[in-house]
């Protein structure tokens, strides 16, 4: 383990736990309060876990059994980058090879550098099950969520996926190995100092800490952020509800890993992505003059964040445009309107 898994992550809290979750509790109680909950034995009984507590080799026959020949996206690190997805030295770039593969390609890889005392590090990332691996869904259903929500997969060796956080809400289920995630709350972002927003490694900015070595005298807000962390590590079966924002740095911890997850949002699928907003936003109103900037701030702020009868109880009704609680045909008027702007 670590320095910092057995020094400061020892203080960290513990992710709340919970066993024999239903959809009717998960539904009502946990998307509700929106923190992170450990499912304990969550899908233990789905054939994929079984067969990854048996063994990796077990695991690995049964998923290129299923595996159809779509190729995926995968990396490769250099043995010298210890599995830890980044930049490289000169941050003009990243620290791994991209490609598309197989899925058996890469199990195959991966036993082929089991065998090295120093080997690459190899993993398929955020792959759709049912582009791939179809024959997999029938028997791994998750009862908590809509059927319509797809799956993906994430195999490969012990890969180091640095702290970010996914718009939206997540179920990560552990099929095979062992891997620690430790979460911080939305709020902790500014001690986590986050890479830029543009140009990262897998489409979310990340912590630029490195956690198995932290460098306190140039990220000294960063030991605020343990003092918020929370910690877990599953195994197979083991399954983790990480809520939207929630920030969360992921470890392999075994020479073969496994993980479905599933992402989605609850919010109308006609309402924009606020990431883009915020892009938007840097592009109009950062770079601004001061006392522009803080009048466009109140304005954001009365429409935006404080938004209610105050911004439209003089308008008659039917008068309102956008101002009225979206739908999704005035939320298609507006997205026309933008990308006729943003085009000219």
């Amino acid at each position: 383990m670590t320095a910092l898994s057995t020094s400061a992550l020892a203080k960290a809290t513990p992710i709340a736990e919970m066993h024999g979750v239903g959809r009717e509790q998960f539904e009502a109680a946990l998307l509700p309060a929106a923190r992170p909950v450990v499912l304990r034995g969550l899908v233990a009984d789905w054939p994929a876990a079984r067969l990854g507590r048996e063994s990796a080799e077990a695991i690995c026959r049964y998923l290129i059994g299923l595996d159809n020949g779509t190729p995926v996206d995968a990396l490769m690190l250099a043995p010298q980058e210890k599995g830890r997805i980044f930049y490289n030295a000169a941050f003009d770039g990243f620290n791994f090879l991209k490609n598309k593969l197989p899925l058996t390609r890469i199990i195959e890889q991966v036993a082929r550098y089991s065998q090295f005392d120093e080997a690459p590090a190899v993993a398929a990332q955020s792959a759709l099950i049912a582009a791939c691996l179809p024959g997999f869904l029938d028997a791994h259903r998750l009862p908590l969520l809509e059927p319509a929500i797809e799956p993906r997969i994430w195999l490969g060796t012990a890969i180091t996926v640095p702290a970010h956080c996914d718009e939206t809400d997540n179920i990560a289920c552990v099929v095979a190995g062992k891997r620690r995630f430790t979460l911080f709350p939305p709020e902790a972002f500014g001690d986590l100092y986050l890479g830029p927003l543009e140009n990262t490694p897998a489409g979310r900015a990340v912590s630029m800490v490195d956690f198995s070595n932290p460098d306190f005298n140039r990220f000294p807000r960063f030991g605020r952020a343990l003092e918020q962390a929370q910690v877990a590590e599953l195994g197979p079966g083991d399954a983790l509800f990480i809520p939207s924002q929630w920030f969360h740095h992921v470890v392999g911890l075994d020479n073969f890993n496994v993980l479905v997850n599933y992402w989605w949002r609850d919010t109308p699928r006609f309402l924009g992505d606020p990431e883009l907003a915020l892009l938007h936003a840097i592009l109009a109103v950062r770079d601004l003059p001061d006392d522009v900037r803080h009048r466009w701030k109140a304005l954001f702020d009365h429409y935006v964040f404080t938004a209610g009868t105050a911004s439209t109880a003089h308008l008659p009704e039917g008068t309102r445009g956008i101002l009225d609680p979206l739908n999704s045909e005035s939320a298609g008027r507006l997205r026309a309107y933008l990308l006729r702007s943003l085009s000219k």
